[in-house]
């Protein structure tokens, strides 16, 4: 496929991040030397890249979602495969490395309080490289990217930058808009990595901890996060080169700025507490719903609504993307339950 215009391009390639979460449900997490039982178990889709072009298409996203990443001839990367058939994402960047170890996570769930236990293995990411992204072969329009201090060759400086910046910077350079996602590390290592990414972002989507690393600010007040704080932080990730639009979550809903000055504020659904059956992947979810949205060209407001409704709707499955049903029906179950007020 030749080079696409810019007004040309619709759809989303989701690149970086493709783990199996292998949920566990374990009567109670045993001191050593004891045994466990384990009472059910499920595998889904886990890491920033691979949650985001699930969601997307659990979602309903009416435009083409691709995945790009690395995965080993095994059991773990069939599944990654037969999960992306099924929900119609394309694979055409998606690698099979003969040999590799397709990387998961044994996610271990207390029965009775949902606490969770995470034993992971980095795996076939570390052999993810910036020449494996082909942004001449795809008429997408957004480039989703996630996350740096998962993939040890991408993580490598190189220049001024790293391989993250690589790969932004020939997505820019072939007309995508790009929008990167983070995982919580050490802030020292955070600000490392993803520092030179932010002038290479259109937007930038994180937690309110990863934006507090990346501005050098705390916020939180008295345990709980400050929205002036977080909005602080994000619009300091503007100053420090975001383009378009900074948009930070956390557990009372969330914030969003963008250059001149502009921000918006959005609570969370009120999701009753025996409804939660996990927050693993909510953060991935509130991401996917922003960024149909913004794709779309609706309102911000607009986007940030659908964000938190697809985070509270992802709640209610111990897996990452399992409860996640079409945008109309997150948006509708949200407007039923109401909003927090920030």
């Amino acid at each position: 496929m030749g080079r696409t215009g810019p007004g040309e391009r619709r759809g989303v390639v989701s690149g970086g991040t493709v783990i199996i979460d292998s949920n566990k449900m374990v009567d109670r997490y045993p001191p050593c030397e004891e045994l466990a039982l384990i009472q059910s178990e499920s595998e889904d889709s886990g890491g920033p890249g691979f949650n985001m072009a699930v969601d997307l298409a659990r979602l309903g996203a009416p435009f083409p979602v691709e995945l790009v990443g690395v995965v080993g001839d095994d059991r773990h990367g069939a599944k990654v495969q037969e999960i992306c058939a099924a929900a119609g994402i394309g694979t055409r960047g998606l690698v099979v490395r003969p040999g590799a170890t397709t990387s998961y996570t044994d996610v271990m769930i207390e029965a009775g309080n949902g606490r969770r236990t995470f034993f992971h293995q980095p795996g076939a990411n570390a052999l993810l490289t910036p020449d494996l992204f082909d942004f001449e072969a795809t008429s997408a329009r957004i480039l989703h990217l996630g996350a740096p201090g998962l993939h040890a060759r991408l993580d490598t400086p190189a220049g001024a930058g790293n391989g993250f910046t690589e790969v932004l910077a020939r997505a820019r350079a072939a007309g995508l808009e790009t929008n990167m996602e983070l995982v919580s590390i050490a802030p020292a290592r955070q600000r490392e990595l993803a520092t030179p990414c932010l002038p290479l972002l259109d937007t930038l989507i994180v937690n309110e901890l990863e934006a507090g690393a990346l501005a050098e600010l705390d916020p939180h007040r008295d345990g709980r996060s400050d929205p002036a704080e977080v909005e602080r932080a994000a619009q300091a990730l503007i100053a420090r080169g975001v383009r378009k639009l900074c948009v930070v979550h956390f557990p009372e809903g969330c914030v969003a700025a963008a250059p001149g000055g502009r921000t918006w504020r959005q609570g969370s659904v009120r999701v009753p507490p025996d409804e939660v059956r996990s927050t693993n992947g909510a953060g991935d979810a509130f991401a996917s719903g922003v960024l149909l949205g913004l794709h779309e060209g609706w309102p911000v407001e607009r986007c940030l609504r659908l964000g938190v409704s697809v985070a509270a709707a992802s709640l209610g499955a111990y897996s990452t993307s399992g409860a996640i049903r079409p945008a109309a029906e997150c948006l509708a179950r949200g407007e039923r339950a109401g909003f927090g007020a920030l």
